[in-house]
């Protein structure tokens, strides 16, 4: 489902990526660990399709997306991937309704499909009664899935999760890592994540440790 070869990313003088190689079933769910500054993220941004790789090779739904132009990789990305970072990034002038809309309304579907689905998810995650509520109303783990029906709106076929649990509490956390595998049950959503909660990553079917820029 995600296959990437080879892949080299360097930042100045500092060689970042070396070498990675991943491969990532169809409804798994996996785990990046390591410490500080080994690569994680570097890598999931660029699997991701948010950085471009100096070299190797990353395809992903059949694609060979490292060989697309950058508008083309924009709507590739919008398609198919979504993402779950940290920060939420919920946009604070709108609603969570509309902050879950917003990729839909890019990808030009239907408004009325978009709020639909949108509804649909944010009820499925437990937050029906805040859906006209604005993110500074919301607890910090009810804005996570918020972000998460967000990443979600457009079925994609990957989410991408960076460092997701990093601000919610052992609680928050816990619950947000069993509701990704709840997803992935009832909509074999496949799930991607770099976090430096070594008890949370066990969880996952396979867990991944980087170090020095390389898988070990």
């Amino acid at each position: 489902m995600l296959q990437a070869n080879n892949i080299h990313k360097q930042y100045g003088t500092v060689q970042v990526l070396k070498g990675v190689n991943i491969a990532i079933k169809t409804g798994e769910i996996v785990s990046i660990v390591g410490s500080s500054g080994a690569g994680k993220s570097t890598l999931l941004h660029i699997l991701g399709t948010l950085d471009k790789p100096d070299k190797g090779s990353i395809t992903l739904n059949n694609t060979l997306i490292t060989g697309l132009s950058d508008r083309q990789m924009a709507a590739f990305r919008n398609q198919y991937i979504g993402f779950v970072f940290q920060f939420h990034h919920l946009l604070p002038e709108f609603t969570a309704l509309e902050n879950v809309c917003i990729p839909g309304w890019i990808a030009n579907r239907p408004k009325g499909e978009v709020e639909d689905r949108a509804r649909k998810l944010l009820q499925h995650l437990g937050l029906e009664h805040r859906i006209e509520n604005k993110p500074q109303a919301l607890s910090g783990g009810e804005q996570q899935r918020v972000a998460v029906a967000r990443a979600l709106i457009n079925d994609p076929r990957i989410i991408f999760a960076d460092e997701p649990t990093g601000n919610l509490d052992s609680v928050n956390a816990r619950e947000l890592h069993e509701l990704f595998f709840r997803l992935r049950d009832e909509f074999k959503q496949t799930f991607l994540i770099v976090t430096h909660n070594e008890e949370l990553a066990q969880m996952s079917d396979r867990v991944l440790h980087m170090k020095d820029g390389k898988m070990v």
